[in-house]
């Protein structure tokens, strides 16, 4: 029988001024006002395992793209009892600047991605500023440094970080976007990451303009819908509404949300 995981969101940064035009495929001018973007990493945690879904970005990041950090995200760790030391892997669900920071204070952890994200990331795509925009140079040569010290395990596809935890390859949003399907104590939960930034991307099929293939998006969706318990199951990357849908932690009420448990606002 597989393991039985934790599975906690820890909110580290915010930007306030996302517009809700900026977030939806097609453009609809009647889309007006704010809906702004939360930023998360995601602990996985059983009695024998210690895993990290991302791992945000640093206060250098957050500077040059004009978003609010609210905590370093490896450091919030500690408020759920987690040292960096302590974390065994590392799940990278692509390389965007806010996913793939920080690499350097993780000093044990194997880092996990899929083969086409390095491609991607380190190939002829990068040529094109639209392309790259989203990535940092120095977060994707920190993860070149990584393999080549032994610690990155590439995966194509499906794949099996530890029993439990199961990688998918989503694509869409960037050409190794991968999302991570984990049991928990209410059944199987997927994590979108960036495959569906906020739950109305899932519910309503309109794609995130930040994509690479319309179709490998859309198609996405359904993934994620059938890889997981429910519909409900499925925990967006961005949503401020996770915070407000999910039972939160007594060590931080405001910042991280227990997704292993059941939904308190669903639909709301």
């Amino acid at each position: 029988m597989d393991p039985i995981y934790e599975v906690f969101a820890v909110r580290y940064a915010t930007y306030r001024q996302r517009l809700r035009s900026e977030n939806f495929l097609p453009v609809d001018e009647h889309d007006s006002g704010l809906m702004p973007l939360d930023y998360y990493v995601w602990l996985l945690r059983s009695p024998s395992r210690t895993i990290l879904v991302d791992t945000g970005f640093n206060k250098a990041g957050a500077a040059a793209r004009n978003r609010q950090q609210l905590r370093c995200p490896i450091e919030a760790l500690q408020l759920l009892g987690v040292a960096p030391a302590d974390i065994d892997d590392v799940i990278i669900t692509h390389l965007h600047y806010d996913h793939a920071g920080n690499l350097d204070k993780i000093p044990k952890a194997r880092f996990h991605i899929q083969d086409k994200e390095v491609e991607f990331a380190t190939g002829r795509c990068m040529c094109h500023a639209p392309l790259r925009f989203a990535y940092s140079p120095e977060d994707v040569s920190s993860l070149i440094r990584k393999l080549y010290a032994g610690r990155v395990v590439f995966h194509d596809g499906y794949g099996e970080v530890a029993p439990g935890v199961e990688l998918m390859h989503i694509g869409g949003h960037t050409k190794g976007l991968q999302a991570v399907r984990v049991k928990t104590q209410r059944g199987w939960v997927v994590l979108a990451s960036d495959a569906s930034h906020f739950y109305e991307n899932l519910e309503c099929a309109r794609p995130f303009p930040l994509v690479t293939d319309v179709v490998e998006m859309l198609d996405g969706f359904g993934s994620l819908v059938k890889a997981a318990e429910s519909s409900s199951h499925v925990i967006p990357g961005h949503d401020p509404l996770v915070m407000e849908r999910y039972p939160t932690s007594p060590q931080d009420p405001e910042g991280i949300a227990l997704l292993h448990l059941s939904p308190i606002a669903l639909g709301q």
